[in-house]
């Protein structure tokens, strides 16, 4: 994980105190900004020496932290407009997936995916390659087809998919918009992106329990096809339960009921909570009642917090055709891993042509780890855990916690070299590179500096 604990910060000018959800980062920018129009956006950027995005807080690590000027867009007025014709959205960046995907359903159209959690916003969701699940669901970012962002000089710049940058003060000479995407918050401040939708529909979800984990190993395309969304929870012994999100045709029917019994495990008869024993109201319906997607695809509700924010969490994208073997290698560590691991999750992610997206070039199964929040006790857990899933192409998950993950998985990233010509190009001052981001695309001519 990079750290940037040891560098030197100027003190803040602000009262206001800025942690992340989880509470294990603190902020100390020099300032904080709401701005609330985009003018106003512009014109401190302009200014700025060294600027960051912060969306909701959901990362676990200083992807968002700079010793310069904070930013955050919760003050620009929220819009959607929906284009029916073209199926797309277009959307006010900070905008949280909740609203959105209200807002989106009451017009009659839908994402094709969404996360556990509704309360984090668009473009911080995309900006980190943030997903659901689902065989055939791309995460977020793959569902943008354009975006609008200011640059480090204030100017406005507007990626389309396929498309040249065109901004207000120069266009660009290359096709831009698959390396900015999923773009750290390193090129600007993402202010509107156009995604695509789908005609809005529902989905019923079911729950096995106690199913033994070698079943899900041994029949892994069986379970992650037995529905449109698919998710595994595992506390590493020896168990997991299968969450089934089905969707439902226009006239009620389902493609596949469940019988009680399946892959050793049975079907829930009361609500499920993905942590075992713990209180059920926050999570989404269950027990087969359909319910809109929005209402459904999420684990948990977007008027509940799920939790207090007590924990640590990091997540390995890992290639579809080596998941059978990540699991069964993390599995191995389990009496490592199960006294600090509240809860770990398997989801599948399609892939996608963005450049730093996790899932970039290959279908991909997620292994995400919900931990105690002890960064000691968990440390030494997650070396393990790293130890066997990198050398298998693991790809760590850009907003989570991680040791040396993303400097040793950079390589499988063919289109690395690409985005650091992206940045040198659009920002070569590195107005948006915080210690995080020049860690692994250094200033030109700048020494690479060290993650610890």
């Amino acid at each position: 994980m990079v750290s940037v604990d040891s560098e030197h910060r100027e003190t803040p000018t602000m009262t206001e105190q800025i942690r992340n959800w989880a509470g294990n980062v603190e902020f100390r920018p020099v300032r904080s900004h709401h701005p609330g129009s985009l003018d106003e956006l512009r014109s401190l950027i302009a200014e700025a020496a060294s600027v960051r995005v912060l969306g909701t807080g959901h990362s676990f690590n200083r992807l968002a932290d700079t010793a310069g000027d904070l930013v955050t867009l919760d003050r620009l007025p929220p819009q959607v407009q929906v284009d029916s014709d073209a199926r797309t959205a277009t959307v006010t960046a900070g905008m949280r997936l909740a609203e959105l995907a209200s807002r989106l359903h009451a017009a009659g159209f839908a994402l094709a995916a969404l996360p556990s959690l509704p309360h984090i916003s668009l473009a911080g969701a995309c900006a980190t390659g943030t997903h659901g699940s689902g065989d055939g669901n791309q995460g977020l970012a793959g569902l943008v087809r354009g975006m609008q962002f200011v640059g480090p000089s204030g100017d406005v710049v507007e990626l389309t998919r396929g498309d040249l940058t065109r901004g207000d003060l120069t266009r660009g000479e290359s096709p831009d918009f698959d390396g900015a995407v999923v773009g750290l918050g390193a090129l600007g401040a993402v202010t509107r992106m156009t995604v695509d939708v789908v005609p809005t529909f529902d989905v019923a979800q079911y729950v096995y329990q106690a199913v033994p984990l070698q079943e899900v190993i041994t029949r892994l395309d069986e379970v992650f096809s037995a529905a449109y969304s698919v998710s595994v929870f595992t506390g590493w012994r020896g168990e997991a339960s299968v969450w089934l999100k089905v969707k439902v045709s226009p006239d009620g029917t389902q493609p596949w009921r469940p019988g009680s019994d399946w892959l050793g495990g049975r079907l829930a008869d009361r609500p499920a909570h993905p942590i075992p024993g713990m209180a059920t109201e926050n999570c989404t319906e269950q027990l087969g009642i359909p319910g809109p997607w929005h209402e459904r695809l999420p684990h948990f509700r977007p008027d509940f917090t799920p939790s207090a924010g007590a924990e640590l969490q990091s997540e390995f994208f890992v290639p579809r055709s080596r998941a059978a073997e990540a699991i069964a290698a993390v599995r191995d560590l389990g009496p490592l891993i199960a006294p600090v691991v509240q809860i770990s999750e398997f989801r599948t992610v399609a892939a996608d042509d963005l450049w730093l997206s996790p899932a970039h070039h290959r279908d991909s199964l997620t292994i995400h780890f919900t931990w105690l929040p002890d960064r000691s006790a968990v440390e030494p857990a997650l070396a393990e855990v790293e130890r066997v899933l990198l050398p298998l192409g693991a790809r760590p998950h850009w907003g989570k916690v991680f040791l040396g993950g993303p400097k040793a998985a950079l390589a499988t990233y063919d289109k690395a070299a690409d985005f650091q010509a992206l940045l040198d190009r659009h920002d070569p001052d590195g107005k948006f590179r915080n210690t995080f981001v020049r860690s692994l695309f250094p200033l030109p001519g700048a020494p690479v500096a060290r993650p610890r």
